[in-house]
């Protein structure tokens, strides 16, 4: 066990977690909502921490973030256990939990950084389940990884709460944060979450007090959140709130878990989030699980020139020019930088 960075005690022997926006009170040996943190005698312990599900080193373009040091290589570390319970969760073999499966290996931050290093890796993401219910290992690796020169990465729910964020916020490169829907039912019916709009204010802060690289993901799922509203709502708030150049990826949802009897996305519902979003002022909107459409490619919006190639994950950015458009330096909110010197 190792105790958790963000909470406070109550009488009793209870304790209130501050990780995340539920804030649970937890009696004594009980856990919270994410079945992560434990109240153990008066004291909120991490019961995750540097306990692996998955470990890979994967293209950045995967998390998916498509302005981030395109082409790079990201070492990619999985938890357990989640705060959400969404009903089509695609991982939900590691994130569905209610403990820490058997014979999960170990991976303390000095190994997780020393591996990055030796994979040649640009930088380190936590990702496959949400982040934050690993907080402490996440913000002890985040702090290793920047003095060791790499980036960081949180593929997020956004529920982190703001004393959280502020936390990890010196140590932290890059915020992909899903944006389910755009309603209080959305969230309830998805997600079992009933209280939402904080993560839009956590987005905003990761952006504009942080200075992180922000990427919106919406998975659209048939008769749930692909209405034209919803969609229209979450892409006027990107602009609105994060900048028409911050990248919006649209997804075809799959089939999994218990959304098992809901059909995948057709694309023309995507493509009508991608004419919403238009409409809205974005300047980049990406379909995502549909390997080989032309909105995979990052095109400028001034001179139309196809600056950056994608097909599925290999990535061809020959026409960007550092954070600007290689034929007419209109800047594209691109995220680059040198590592050990070398550009990347």
């Amino acid at each position: 066990m190792h105790e958790a960075l963000h909470y406070v005690k109550m009488p009793d022997s209870r304790v209130q977690c501050h990780t995340c926006q539920w804030l649970c009170t937890i009696n004594p040996g009980k856990t919270g909502v994410c079945r992560m943190y434990a109240n153990h005698q008066g004291v909120l312990n991490n019961l995750n921490y540097a306990r692996i599900s998955a470990a890979n080193i994967d293209p950045i373009e995967k998390k998916p973030l498509f302005h981030f040091f395109p082409g790079t290589r990201v070492y990619s570390l999985g938890g357990w256990g989640c705060n959400f319970h969404c009903e089509g969760c695609q991982n939900w073999e590691i994130s569905m939990v209610d403990e820490v499966r058997a014979g999960s290996s170990e991976l303390l931050p000095e190994a997780a950084i020393q591996t990055a290093k030796l994979h040649d890796c640009a930088g380190i993401a936590w990702t496959y389940n949400e982040p934050s219910v690993w907080f402490e290992y996440t913000y002890d690796c985040a702090r290793l990884a920047k003095q060791n020169g790499l980036y960081t990465v949180y593929v997020t729910n956004g529920y982190l709460t703001s004393e959280a964020l502020d936390d990890i916020g010196p140590f932290l490169d890059a915020w992909r944060v899903d944006i389910k829907g755009f309603s209080d039912e959305l969230y309830k019916n998805l997600a079992k979450v009933p209280h939402w709009r904080g993560i839009l204010d956590v987005a905003e802060r990761a952006k504009h007090k942080w200075n992180m690289h922000v990427e919106v993901v919406t998975n659209v799922v048939p008769g749930l959140n692909d209405d034209k509203g919803q969609l229209n709502d979450i892409a006027r708030w990107v602009h609105d709130k994060l900048g028409e150049l911050t990248p919006w990826h649209v997804t075809r949802f799959h089939p999994d878990y218990h959304a098992a009897g809901i059909p995948a996305t057709p694309l023309k519902t995507l493509e009508k989030a991608y004419e919403i979003g238009k409409k809205a002022g974005l300047k980049f909107i990406y379909l995502g699980n549909v390997p080989g459409h032309s909105s995979e490619n990052t095109t400028c919006p001034s001179c139309n020139a196809t600056v950056v190639q994608r097909f599925g994950y290999e990535t061809d950015a020959t026409g960007l020019n550092g954070t600007f458009c290689g034929y007419c330096r209109t800047p594209l909110n691109f995220r680059t930088g040198t590592r050990g010197g070398k550009p990347c």
